[in-house]
């Protein structure tokens, strides 16, 4: 029985309106499922959603005339997201919903299944056009994903083939995989919420970027948040793609049960060894897709195809080649696709260069670890950090920049910590506490650290915190960081 008809006329509760949730309850309802949508939420824009979703549904309904697998309406309860609706038999939750909350307690006790939306698009992968579902090439990492899954697209549109990126990187799973676009192969992100929703999973192949700690207060522990990653690589088909400079990623490898025949494929920044992917006199080369990886190299692309060519960003590169390598990608697509890939904003974006200071909007690290390989791409620097720290602490990550650091500008509720790390570990680095937490505070931020740069130094905004004490999300964060520098060119022009 295929998993559209087990659906039919099941009882499934929804667990979230919103990005993931509204999806999953409109496509559980049009394979005839009694779907129920619980939500924390009771305020004035889930009210909204809830109202909408229902009239959606009752008119889907009535539109179906009998001849459909509809099951009436959707029905939703809202500031009651801990009750198992009675009758469940399955729950389908939005990613960002903990593992420990009493809903999943409950029915872990009465025994009904929890996916998440990318569980439920796995399952339906199979039930749309008829021909063989697209393979999945899938990333996960602390950092870097959504470069890495972006440079994985361009590469092989390049080798000419239909792709789409998708996942994480807000592009719907179940769109992709229900749509009437036919594609050769998806390049998914996967954030460890979705991968801990997702047990059924299996990739052609994967990527683990990066592990550093994120999220624990979500996972639990590091030993859990890891787990979670490592889920990417269980039943892969045909490489393992892990980070040389990160054990942890190659211990997750080690720990996978992968299909027979499955390869560890590394990648680093050094000269690379037998399967693997590095660099070499400025050339990134392929030591792992040859006919003779241990005596021959095939030459991929130059640093300078990568845009920007920072260390972490040319890591994320040679990952991404992995990937499309492990799918038969030929060595010309990966320099052509690495060369019309274009970065998101505000990741390393420069903005302006201002009486010889180039100012750089990194507003996307949001945590130390992503902050820490943004400073390694610059030096000298005027580093503007702080917000909302996540738990995170920051002693390792104010040693290692020290030598790097002209000066540090301070703002957002968290830069105490900040402020007593540097006192630690750089206490002859300037640093400027703005003591302000409203979002004027950037242009104030931006014109003491034009203060303290000198001719060749770079501005860097690297928050290594998360943007919503002051900003809506990091992108407005650095769209007011832009804004700032603009008007400081302006006024020194």
């Amino acid at each position: 029985m295929s998993t559209c008809e087990e659906l039919s006329g099941k009882r499934v509760t929804v667990a979230g309106l919103g990005v993931s949730g509204i999806p999953a309850a409109k496509v559980l309802h049009g394979l005839g499922a009694h779907v129920t949508v619980v939500n924390d939420g009771d305020d004035e824009r889930a009210r909204a959603q809830a109202a909408e979703l229902a009239d959606w549904a009752a008119a889907r309904s009535a539109s179906d005339k009998g001849g459909g697998r509809r099951a009436g309406g959707i029905s939703v309860r809202l500031g009651d997201g801990d009750t198992l609706p009675d009758g469940t038999e399955l729950i389908v939750t939005a990613p960002g919903w903990r593992p420990d909350k009493p809903l999943f307690a409950a029915a872990e006790k009465a025994g009904v299944e929890v996916w998440g939306d990318v569980e439920l698009a796995w399952r339906l992968r199979e039930t749309g056009s008829g021909r063989a579902p697209a393979p999945w090439l899938a990333v996960t990492g602390t950092n870097g994903k959504t470069t890495t899954v972006r440079m994985l697209a361009a590469i092989l549109e390049a080798a000419g083939l239909k792709t789409a990126a998708v996942g994480n990187i807000g592009v719907s799973l179940l769109d992709a995989v229900l749509g009437e676009e036919e594609y050769d192969v998806l390049a998914v992100e996967l954030s460890s919420y979705q991968l801990h929703w997702a047990p059924s999973l299996r990739a052609h192949s994967a990527a683990v970027l990066n592990l550093a700690p994120d999220h624990l207060d979500w996972h639990g522990s590091m030993a859990a948040y890891a787990t979670d990653k490592g889920r990417i690589y269980e039943g892969n088909e045909v490489a393992c793609v892990y980070n040389v400079a990160d054990p942890a990623t190659e211990d997750l490898v080690r720990e996978a049960d992968v299909v027979e025949g499955c390869r560890a494929v590394g990648f680093t920044l050094g000269t690379p060894g037998p399967s693997q992917l590095g660099v070499v006199d400025g050339i990134l080369v392929d030591r792992a897709f040859v006919e003779n990886r241990r005596e021959q190299a095939q030459e991929l692309a130059e640093v300078a195809d990568v845009d920007p060519p920072a260390p972490h960003n040319v890591a994320n590169a040679l990952a991404a080649a992995a990937l499309a390598r492990a799918y038969g990608v030929p060595a010309s697509a990966v320099r052509d696709g690495l060369r019309a890939f274009r970065p998101d904003p505000h990741r390393i974006e420069k903005v302006a260069e201002v009486a010889e200071v180039t100012y750089v909007d990194d507003s996307k690290a949001t945590n130390t670890h992503a902050a820490e390989a943004s400073l390694a791409a610059y030096d000298p620097i005027v580093w503007i950090a702080g917000g909302l720290a996540k738990g995170a602490t920051f002693d390792e990550l104010a040693a290692r920049a020290a030598d790097r650091l002209r000066g540090v500008v301070l703002m957002g509720a968290d830069r105490a910590l900040i402020a007593a790390a540097l006192a630690r570990h750089a206490p002859d680095v300037p640093v400027v506490d703005l003591d302000r937490t409203d979002t004027g505070a950037m242009a104030a931020a931006v014109r003491e650290a034009a203060r303290l740069a000198e001719p060749g130094d770079t501005v860097l905004l690297a928050p290594a915190c998360a943007s919503m004490d002051m900003f809506a999300n990091y992108n407005k964060r650095g769209e007011a960081f832009a804004a700032a520098v603009r008007t400081l060119a302006a006024e020194r022009a």
